[in-house]
């Protein structure tokens, strides 16, 4: 969704600007030539290469497909693409892009991130208790999002975090594993840090490594300004 969210060009805040004004209602719809399967059960009740991808403000991103090829499946006619309709993402059990099960949206061609090792500055505190003090970082560029600090759980109070139930999916980085934190004095505090244990080849570097949530802790991040 990197076009039109966040900070991309087409979003609501996007950190760069244009030459000139650009439509409010702007449409881009270009070919994706990667194979996509759609699963009902385990019956391919949509599997081509004839793929678009539409690009809309305010929408997450979707594809559309030739609409001959979607059989009874509710759809929804792409004006911009004569002849290309878009399917509910729901509508079906499974998504598949060549071998991989996608979750909740497409991904995005223009979606990177990027994981440099970096001596930034990371201070991590839930009251008087210091959880992380180091410069020994990896800093997670991410199209569309601020950057982020990850860290060696080597260098965090891992024997005062918790494992919580809370989980979340990201299709650039994995399934992500999210921790809570309980102090000397008793005090808990869920969902703290997230990590992901199985992550995506393009986020192996953070394999493992903890990012932690400044709404829940003090933190002071070194970040570029």
């Amino acid at each position: 969704m990197s076009l039109v969210a966040g900070r991309g060009p087409f979003g609501s805040d996007p950190a760069g600007w244009f030459s000139a004004p650009v439509p409010a209602d702007v449409v881009f719809v270009e070919p994706h030539p990667r194979r996509v399967r759609a699963l009902l059960g385990e019956t391919a009740v949509i599997d081509t290469e004839d793929v678009l991808l539409v690009h809309r403000l305010g929408r997450p991103l979707s594809y559309a497909f030739p609409a001959a090829e979607i059989a009874d499946l509710p759809c929804e006619p792409v004006a911009e693409a004569p002849g290309y309709v878009t399917v509910p993402w729901d509508a079906v059990d499974g998504w598949f892009e060549e071998g991989r099960r996608l979750v909740h949206y497409p991904p995005n061609p223009y979606h990177r991130v990027d994981c440099r090792p970096t001596q930034r500055g990371l201070r991590v505190s839930v009251g008087d208790t210091t959880l992380v003090d180091t410069t020994d970082t990896v800093i997670v560029f991410e199209t569309s999002l601020e950057p982020r600090l990850y860290v060696d759980p080597a260098a965090v109070r891992t024997d005062l975090l918790h494992r919580t139930e809370t989980t979340s999916y990201c299709n650039y980085k994995g399934y992500a594993t999210y921790w809570g934190v309980t102090l000397a004095d008793g005090t808990t505090v869920e969902d703290i840090a997230w990590s992901y244990d199985d992550p995506l080849p393009e986020s192996l570097p953070i394999k493992g490594f903890l990012s932690f949530d400044a709404e829940r802790v003090q933190l002071l991040a070194e970040l570029p300004a």
